[in-house]
C-alpha cells in the first residue's frame, strides 16, 4: 500500500529539485524526507529518486508515479472537499497568497463581499510576489493564489492546479513629460530602443513582460534602474531617469509630476492575473465561495482596466 503522505513528498522533489529545498517547502529535515522516499521506493519496489551534483531528479519509474500522484492527490482533495460539505455549516480559515496590487484590486473586495455572503469564512492573506503564490498552493502552505502569468508558470492544463482567470490588464507607457514623444497619443514600443529603462527586478513576473515586449518589437531594453514599487518607477520618470512600461491598474491614484502616460500602440503588453488552488479543491465549501468571490471582483477590474490610461 502506497502512503499518500510520501506521494506529497516525491512530488514536492519533482517541483523544487532538491532534497533541500523540498524539505523547507514542506517544513520537513531533509533526513525526514530521505527516509519517506526510501520508503516510498521499499512499497513500489522501484528506484524513484536520483540525486546527483544538480540536485535530484526522478527515474522514469518516479515520472510514472507522479503521473497518479497528480490524480490521486486531486481525488483526495475532491474527498476532502466532500466531507466538508457534508459537515455543513461554512464556517472556517481560508489562506490567500496574493501580490500587492491583486490584494489591492480583487483580494480585498472579495474580502468585503463575503463578509456579506458567507460571515462564517476568515480569510487570511499572505503577500506574496507573482509567480511565489503558485508553489505555495502546491506546498500546501496556503489554500488559495492569485497570481500573475509569468514565464514558467504552470499552465493552464496543469493536472496539479484549477485556475480561474480573473483579470488582464494592458501595461501603458510612461514617459518623461519632455520626451520626444510625449505629445503622441500612442506609443509604439520600437520606437523606445534607444532609451534608459526603469523597470522591476528580474524574477518579478512584470520583469518577463517588459522583456517580451521589447523583444517582440526587436530589442532588448537597456534598463538601468530597478525598481519592484511602480510608485518609484513612475517617480524615476518623472525625474527623466528613463521610460517605463507598467500596468494600467498599477498607475492607478499614483502622482504623476513630470511624466505622460500613453497607451501602446498595436498589441499592447498584457498582465493575466488568475487564481489557483490545488486540482479538487475547487469545490470545498470554504473555497467555493472565495473563487467566486474573486471572480465577480475580477470581471469588475476586468471592465476598470479597458479604459483608457
Amino acid at each position: 500500500m502506497i502512503d499518500a503522505r510520501r506521494l506529497r513528498i516525491l512530488r514536492a522533489v519533482a517541483d523544487h529539485r532538491t532534497v533541500t529545498a523540498a524539505a523547507a517547502a514542506l517544513y520537513l529535515t531533509p533526513s525526514a524526507v530521505s527516509q519517506q522516499l526510501a520508503a516510498l521506493e521499499q512499497e513500489t519496489g522501484h528506484r524513484l529518486v536520483e540525486r546527483g551534483a544538480r540536485g535530484a531528479r526522478l527515474t522514469a519509474a518516479g515520472e510514472i508515479l507522479l503521473t497518479h500522484t497528480n490524480v490521486v492527490l486531486a481525488q483526495l482533495e475532491r474527498a476532502e472537499a466532500e466531507l466538508a460539505a457534508y459537515s455543513a455549516g461554512v464556517a472556517g480559515t481560508v489562506t490567500v497568497a496574493a501580490f500587492a496590487t491583486g490584494i489591492g484590486l480583487v483580494l480585498a473586495p472579495a474580502i468585503t463581499d463575503l463578509n456579506l455572503t458567507a460571515p462564517g469564512i476568515r480569510v487570511r492573506v499572505q503577500d506574496a510576489e507573482g509567480d511565489a503564490s503558485v508553489p505555495m498552493v502546491l506546498d500546501r502552505q496556503v489554500d488559495v493564489a492569485v497570481a500573475v502569468e509569468y514565464r514558467g508558470a504552470p499552465g493552464a492544463d496543469d493536472e496539479r492546479l484549477t485556475r480561474v482567470p480573473l483579470y488582464s490588464e494592458p501595461f501603458d507607457a510612461v514617459l518623461p513629460v519632455d520626451h520626444r514623444l510625449a505629445g503622441q497619443h500612442q506609443v509604439a514600443v520600437a520606437d523606445l530602443a534607444k532609451d534608459p529603462w526603469i523597470g522591476p527586478y528580474p524574477g518579478n513576473p512584470c520583469h518577463d513582460v517588459v522583456v517580451l515586449a521589447c523583444e517582440f518589437a526587436g530589442f532588448e531594453p537597456r534598463l538601468e534602474h530597478s525598481s519592484d514599487d511602480f510608485r518609484a518607477v513612475v517617480a524615476l520618470a518623472g525625474a527623466g531617469a528613463g521610460v517605463a512600461l507598467v500596468p494600467r491598474s498599477a498607475l492607478r491614484g499614483v502622482e504623476r509630476t513630470g511624466v505622460v502616460v500613453r497607451p501602446v500602440e498595436g498589441s499592447a503588453p498584457t498582465r493575466r492575473v488568475f487564481a489557483a488552488v490545488r486540482q479538487g479543491a475547487e469545490g470545498h465549501p470554504l473555497i467555493r465561495p472565495v473563487l467566486d468571490a474573486l471572480g465577480a471582483a475580477g470581471a469588475k477590474e476586468e471592465g476598470l482596466a479597458a479604459r483608457t490610461p
